[in-house]
């Protein structure tokens, strides 16, 4: 038995290792103790640092010991000379380095070091860059790595080209580095800017077209890899749609003129101004729930004489000052009401996650993606960008067609078919909006924020309760809601030409619930079948009282 090494069993491991544990635990406990007693007495000295060094270096998101740290350091900033003070740099941006090793991501760490490098008078950026280089060697998608980097790039005031050049090196080593792409992201707009796109508009041909080359080699190189193909979204979707006045409504029975933006607005004081025959009017605008806060929908009420009927017409004009816009539009002697709406605006009101500027380069991006598509015909970013390009181009062309891609896409990912039904679905109502403006007709079996609408069909759409949006639809006559599981009517308030309202089979349980209703003047037909309310003891009396001017109701 001389000689041999005793070999400890598993328990005795166990337990050496417990209390070992323990042991740690026990000096963990009274050295935070300390650090508590010593600040609390203002004792802020260097043992301070010793003792919140030995436990930040185990355990670095303890984020109370930075703050104990920074009060330390403040005070010893006035107390030393300026070489002990540089020693003590020294040493804890070596400290902070060994922390980050231990966790390559914790919050204090990365948000102390910011915090002393900005005390520096003359930092060494340089050496803090090589420091970002090496720690994304070890994790690319480190974003507290990244943030940190941005924020030394910023205060060394580094060219966004040398910043360019360093996400080059990356992605050329892993085209699967999501958080690279996102840089260029934010660079490419500061190294060419286009002022009437705002500071994150669209990119330069040339530039766009060698970016869509670089990413065309990532996802040829790895279909499968998503980082390249958000990428290649952002490229092609670069501008926000531009503010607009889409629509102006005259309605001589209720006295009322509204308009339509292509964005909620805030109409203030001399936003809006408006003529009656070449002659200002003062009116007060107003949103159509009343609410002074941003609408798409403002409106105002019209003095009987800017609507006498013994004049041959009236000319409205509404001149948006802010967007510099106007719109015009005549009201005819013995026509009850007119309008006037931006054709072309309305052609591109859903064509802004993709550009359709460039549609040269769109379609030579449908092509390439077609083509890998054939090679890898189960690539679900493949199928969706073939989508969205798609409807860049032009969404009624490729209708067809798209809806049979939708269809191969949710054969590929199942997982997301809820997510694709969403999306089909609003492309279908938004072409439905495009063949409405095209055709020139007014009923719509689709909802949408559109002040022309006048019938409305929202059946079928699992909604608890009807959109307040409901109240920009000045020209609505009937709303369909059937089959539904509604329980309020909050959203139909103030709606002047609504005539018929069905709300069969959906969750109206009480008569109260039927409230806003009153606000409709011009309701005369309720169809209410289906609801819970319906088998209510003398339901018929209480709705005829709670809506005396709804002439049929049906329970």
């Amino acid at each position: 038995m001389h000689g041999r090494l005793k070999v400890k069993t598993s328990e005795e491991q166990a337990e050496a290792k417990r209390l070992e544990r323990e042991q740690k635990l026990k000096l963990y406990q009274s050295a935070t103790q300390t650090v508590f007693q010593k600040r609390q007495a203002g004792e802020l000295d260097e043992s301070v640092l010793e003792l919140t060094s030995q436990i930040l270096g185990a355990n670095p998101d303890f984020a109370t010991l930075w703050n104990c740290r920074r009060e330390v350091l403040q005070q010893l900033e006035a107390q030393k000379s300026p070489e002990e003070l540089a020693a003590l740099v020294k040493a804890e941006l070596g400290f902070l380095e060994s922390c980050l090793r231990v966790n390559p991501k914790s919050y204090g760490t990365w948000h102390h070091r910011c915090w002393l490098l900005g005390r520096l008078p003359e930092p060494n950026w340089a050496r803090e860059l090589e420091l970002c280089a090496r720690f994304l060697e070890v994790d690319e998608r480190n974003f507290h790595c990244w943030d940190y980097r941005r924020f030394v790039a910023a205060q060394a005031a580094v060219p966004p080209a040398e910043e360019l050049a360093f996400t080059d090196s990356l992605i050329t080593r892993n085209f699967s580095n999501y958080s690279s792409w996102h840089y260029r992201s934010c660079l490419l707009p500061q190294l060419h800017p286009q002022p009437d796109f705002g500071p994150q508009g669209r990119l330069p041909e040339d530039v766009l077209l060698k970016e869509l080359e670089l990413v065309q080699n990532a996802f040829f190189t790895d279909p499968n890899d998503q980082s390249a193909w958000f990428y290649h979204r952002w490229l092609l979707g670069r501008a926000d749609p531009q503010d607009a006045l889409r629509c102006l409504h005259v309605s001589r029975d209720e006295a009322c003129l509204t308009v339509s933006f292509s964005r909620p607005l805030l109409v203030g004081s001399g936003t809006l101004l408006l003529m009656v025959d070449e002659s200002p009017l003062a009116v007060e605008w107003r949103t159509p729930d009343g609410r002074n806060r941003p609408s798409h929908v403002w409106l105002c009420d019209l003095p009987a004489a800017s609507l006498n009927d013994q004049l041959p017409q009236h000319t409205f004009r509404v001149i948006w000052t802010a967007g510099d816009a106007q719109k015009e539009c005549v009201l005819l002697k013995g026509r009850q009401e007119t309008w006037c709406r931006d054709s072309a605006t309305d052609q591109q009101l859903f064509r802004c996650e993709l550009s359709v500027e460039k549609s040269t380069v769109l379609q030579s991006e449908l092509e390439s993606c077609k083509e890998l598509q054939e090679l890898e015909p189960e690539n679900k970013w493949c199928l969706l960008t073939i989508i969205l390009l798609m409807r860049a181009l032009d969404p009624l062309l490729y209708e067809k067609e798209t809806l049979q891609y939708f269809q191969t896409l949710k054969a590929v990912d199942p997982m997301r078919a809820a997510y694709l039904d969403d999306l089909r679905s609003k492309f279908l109502l938004e072409n439905s909006v495009l063949k409405m403006e095209y055709a020139e007709v007014r009923v719509l079996h689709l909802g949408h924020k559109l002040l022309l609408v006048t019938h409305l069909d929202l059946s079928h759409n699992r909604l608890r309760a009807l959109p307040p949006a409901l109240a920009a639809l000045r020209c609505l006559e009937v709303l369909q809601a059937n089959d539904n599981a509604i329980e309020s009517l909050d959203g139909v308030t103030n709606l002047p030409r609504l005539q018929e309202l069905s709300l069969c089979n959906n969750r109206l349980q009480q008569p109260p619930a039927l409230q806003p209703l009153a606000s409709c003047p011009r309701l005369v037909l309720l169809n209410l079948q289906g609801n819970p309310l319906g088998q209510a003891v003398g339901i018929s009396e209480h709705l005829a009282q709670l809506l005396p001017s709804v002439s049929s109701i049906l329970t």
